[in-house]
């Protein structure tokens, strides 16, 4: 059971940092977002990394580190993830609505939709 949980926490976390890369990757050196893109989205070993890089397993695991924290740090002052996963989840709840007005007709729905859109567009 321990396992699946580390297993799904470590599953987690390589979804966030790729999303996180996503938003900000390109604000890294490229040697370090090579680096970074062969660990977290290729999924190669660090040692796989340090042989075709030729650099030590412990020089690739200290660029993988210093890249998640970049891209945390940067993540922290902009929160442009942060923003897309709240304009995402408001565009579902629209989505949500529309076919709640399709199916009942309840179109006093229309006001909850307009305000949506207008928090959205606050966020852009």
């Amino acid at each position: 059971m321990q396992d699946t949980i580390s297993g799904d926490s470590k599953l987690d976390e390589l979804i966030y940092l790729s999303m996180l890369y996503d938003f900000y990757g390109e604000l890294l050196p490229d040697n370090k977002k090579q680096v970074f893109e062969d660990y977290v989205l290729n999924d190669l070993s660090l040692s796989e990394i340090a042989e075709h890089m030729n650099i030590s397993r412990q020089g690739v695991h200290d660029i993988v580190k210093r890249c998640t924290q970049e891209l945390k740090d940067y993540e922290e002052k902009l929160s442009l993830l942060k923003k897309f996963a709240k304009i995402k989840d408001m565009l579902e709840s629209i989505k949500n609505l529309c076919y709640k007005i399709s199916e009942t007709g309840e179109t006093d729905k229309l006001q909850e939709i307009a305000a949506l859109a207008d928090d959205i567009l606050k966020e852009l």
